[in-house]
């Protein structure tokens, strides 16, 4: 297996996925986040070391060229996808060739303040862009970003990215043990979700041993949390599950739904027989649906 393309992996909420590294020599990004599983490292406003775009495409066409079946090709790095220089080339190759592939790119969501990348995103089909914090003080403890990049620049251009893009953007939230994990705090992402407008947030925490001495926060509370994000479906990131499991009635199901859609891995993790039973009930009455937000089945209140 090359060091450029690796996988397939399977990815609970992007399914089979193949990995395409666009560092694969070493660390490069504008970031240094405390959680990082990579080793800490300066932040860098461009790679210095990368391949080149020729060498991509034919690492990738010999893996399509293979028996093995996959959902994606995931444009990632050992740091920032998006400090790849020749990615508006890249990604229009790849298009050319992923057959009925989906091309997903994993960005620190900085990509939206360089147009060139900006630009390169808007052909991409799935978009993932982090986003931790909304408030300056926090983004910089957490995220350790060059000092040009500005919090409130972020979000304006992911405003503006979203508002033009056509695939499917999400938004990920990884929550870390005082710094991030307040009421306060989520209720500021919230806000900014709701200018944003993703698809779906996906909420997770610290789960592999990180950079920094960081912690990540429990279950209970990455689920408490998660009930102030009210603009946009959620997702919690989470591999583990309490194993207690809820009956709930066909009306209780349906007031539920109303509230909060709820994911497969809800329905899978939190639900009884019983309950899964009611929801299907529901489901040949036509008074709830299924949609697929980026991969991932939500159930919701029509």
């Amino acid at each position: 297996m090359s060091k450029i393309v690796f996988g397939p992996v399977n990815s609970r909420r992007f399914g089979l996925s193949v990995g395409i590294d666009l560092s694969p020599s070493q660390k490069q990004c504008n970031f240094d986040c405390v959680y990082c599983e990579l080793k800490a490292a300066k932040p860098m406003e461009k790679y210095l070391i990368y391949p080149s775009v020729n060498e991509v495409v034919n690492e990738i066409e010999k893996f399509l060229n293979g028996e093995i079946d996959f959902d994606f090709l995931t444009l990632t790095a050992n740091g920032e996808p998006s400090l790849y220089p020749h990615l508006k080339e890249l990604v229009q190759e790849l298009n050319k060739i992923k057959n009925k592939k989906k091309l997903l790119i994993l960005s620190n969501g900085s990509a939206v303040l360089n147009p060139k990348s900006f630009e390169a995103l808007l052909d991409i089909d799935v978009v993932k862009f982090s986003l931790d914090s909304v408030i300056e003080k926090t983004f910089y403890r957490i995220d350790r970003a060059l000092k040009v990049i500005k919090i409130n620049d972020l979000i304006e251009k992911m405003i503006l990215f979203n508002q033009n893009f056509k695939g499917d953007l999400i938004i990920e939230v990884l929550i870390v043990e005082g710094l991030n994990d307040t009421k306060e705090e989520i209720l500021a992402l919230n806000d900014a979700f709701r200018k944003i407008n993703p698809l779906r947030v996906d909420f997770s925490t610290i789960d592999r041993p990180p950079a920094y001495p960081v912690k990540g926060v429990s279950l209970q509370k990455l689920k408490e949390l998660s009930m102030y994000i009210t603009n946009t479906p959620i997702v919690l990131a989470k591999h583990n599950y309490t194993k207690e499991k809820m009956d709930f009635t066909v009306d209780e199901l349906l007031k539920i739904l109303q509230l909060r859609a709820q994911s497969e891995f809800d329905i899978e993790n939190n639900f009884t027989q019983l309950s899964k039973n009611n929801l299907q009930i529901l489901l040949e009455e036509k008074k709830i649906i299924i949609k697929d937000l980026a991969g991932i089945k939500f159930y919701k209140k029509i």
